[in-house]
C-alpha cells in the first residue's frame, strides 16, 4: 500500500519547477510542490491513505478522535475514520477551521460533539513545511478540551516543521519526505 500510494503522489501530485516558482502556504517560494489533495481524492488513494494513516496513528495508543486543519487534511481526516469504522473501531473525526465561522454556532472546530473532553485525539496534515497550520490545528486542538498525543504527516518536507511540532511536545509520524520525491 505504502508504495502503491507514494506511486500515485508522484504522478498526481509532485511538481517541480524552477527555483521560486511555486508559493507555498507558509510563505515560502519553492522549486518543487506537492498537491497531495490531486492524489487523495481519488478513490484508490483515499482508501491507502486511510489505511495508511490509521496504522501510523496506532503508534499513539488508544484515541478519541483525529482531527485536521481545514481544507487540506479534510479528506485524510474522513478516510481515516472511515477505514477505522469499516476495521470496527470508533475514530471520530473532527475539523479545525482557520477563522470562526460567521453563522449558525461560529465554531471554529467542527465535529466535538462525538468526542468527549479531554479526550485523546491525533491531527492529521497533508504536507508539512513550518508547521503553522499544524501548530494552529493542535492549538485550537487544545484550546477546545482535547488532548493532542501525536500528528501525522503525509509528506514532510523537511524544512523546519517537525521541529515546530514537536516543540510542543507532540509526536510526529510520517509517511514519506521530501527525498520520496527528489534528491536533497
Amino acid at each position: 500500500m505504502r508504495e502503491r500510494l507514494l506511486d500515485l503522489l508522484r504522478t498526481h501530485s509532485f511538481r517541480k519547477g524552477a527555483p521560486g516558482e511555486f508559493l507555498l502556504a507558509s510563505g515560502k517560494r519553492s522549486d518543487f510542490f506537492i498537491n497531495c489533495k490531486a492524489t487523495v481524492l481519488r478513490s484508490e488513494a483515499h482508501h491507502l491513505v486511510g489505511n495508511l494513516v490509521l496504522d501510523l496513528l496506532g503508534r499513539f495508543g488508544p484515541l478519541d478522535g483525529v482531527g485536521g486543519v481545514a481544507i487540506g487534511a479534510c479528506p485524510l481526516v474522513s478516510a481515516v475514520a472511515t477505514v477505522a469504522h469499516g476495521r470496527g473501531t470508533t475514530l471520530d473525526a473532527f475539523y479545525v477551521r482557520l477563522s470562526r465561522k460567521d453563522h449558525g454556532m461560529a465554531q471554529k472546530v467542527d465535529g466535538l460533539e462525538a468526542i468527549p473532553e479531554g479526550g485523546r485525539v491525533a491531527m492529521v496534515e497533508d504536507v508539512l513545511t513550518t508547521g503553522g497550520s499544524l501548530r494552529h490545528g493542535i492549538e485550537q486542538a487544545r484550546g477546545s478540551g482535547l488532548v493532542v498525543v501525536g500528528a501525522v504527516v503525509l509528506v514532510d518536507r523537511l524544512e523546519g516543521g517537525r521541529e515546530a511540532i514537536e516543540e510542543m511536545g507532540v509526536r510526529l509520524e510520517t509517511l514519506y519526505s521530501r527525498k520520496d520525491f527528489m534528491d536533497g
